[in-house]
């Protein structure tokens, strides 16, 4: 079997041929974005060995399960990182919440403080300290497994990050932050977006009926850890930024605003705490 047949094999499963060249790529042993390799090579034939690891693989996905899972890491913010079933998969839509914390970490001199709660894989975190290197960053999550992942990350990427285990800013109890940014759990209980996202740990996903519940809860929390003049920014579904805006309004928040990802959708919203109260 050549490599052409065996792509043409794979897409005859069910996959698309994007997933199904990844794969192929990934049983191979190949850069699975390097889909010109594969037309350079489709007369080649396929080994018994790689025939197997494409065959495991397809099953894999056949499930639903991420294709980031199956090649264990993900590009984010410049950054690969490892990922496995004890966090979510980094989502470009988040390089928004990253890109705000820096906007805002920069008008902050002598050593600024950022705090990412909820770290998972450590994605924000990570990609904050290697983007300036100069800020004092913390991450906290409740998951050791996704603690685990998230440090693991750190040390292969060389990155000075703190982690600490425990719930939201319970972990950070008596600290002060200039920027506190957090992707937390969003979707409301029962959405019909939850069938696809099985593979992925449910409790970093739901919250409440109106998916609110954790944002509730970190506006509440989250001007004792803050430094005065300090910022929370959350990242939140695609309809949920006008009822986050007034949360944080409500709460006491100053220069409430939200920010749009790649598709232009308002993607995450925050406001600075009062320098003085």
């Amino acid at each position: 079997m050549t490599l052409k047949d065996a792509l043409l094999k794979t897409q005859a499963c069910g996959l698309e041929r994007l997933d199904a060249q990844m794969l192929l790529l990934l049983a191979l042993d190949q850069d699975p974005n390097d889909r010109a390799w594969l037309l350079r090579h489709d007369q080649d034939p396929l080994t018994p060995e790689a025939g197997l690891r494409l065959e495991t693989m397809t099953q894999r996905r056949l499930t639903g399960e991420p294709l980031a899972y199956i090649h264990g890491e993900k590009a984010f913010f410049g950054l690969v990182l490892k990922v496995d079933a004890r966090v979510l998969v980094p989502r470009p839509d988040t390089e928004a919440l990253v890109e705000w914390s820096l906007d805002l970490l920069a008008r902050f001199t002598d050593q600024p403080s950022f705090l990412d709660m909820g770290t998972g894989s450590g994605a924000i975190a990570l990609a904050v300290k290697n983007q300036q290197p100069a800020t004092q960053v913390t991450a906290t999550d409740t998951s050791d497994g996704a603690l685990t992942v998230a440090s693991g990350n750190a040390a292969r990427l060389g990155l000075a990050v703190t982690f600490k285990h425990g719930s939201w800013l319970h972990a950070v109890k008596g600290e002060h932050f200039h920027v506190i940014a957090s992707n937390p759990p969003y979707i409301a209980e029962g959405d019909h977006h939850l069938p696809a996202l099985t593979h992925e740990p449910v409790t970093a996903l739901t919250a409440g009926v109106d998916g609110l519940d954790d944002i509730r809860a970190l506006i509440a929390m989250a001007p004792e850890s803050l430094e005065p003049g300090g910022w929370l920014l959350l990242e939140h579904g695609h309809d949920q930024a006008q009822a986050v805006r007034d949360l944080l309004s409500m709460r006491g928040f100053e220069q409430v605003s939200s920010r749009t990802d790649l598709a232009g959708i308002q993607r995450c919203s925050g406001g600075q705490w009062p320098k003085r109260r």
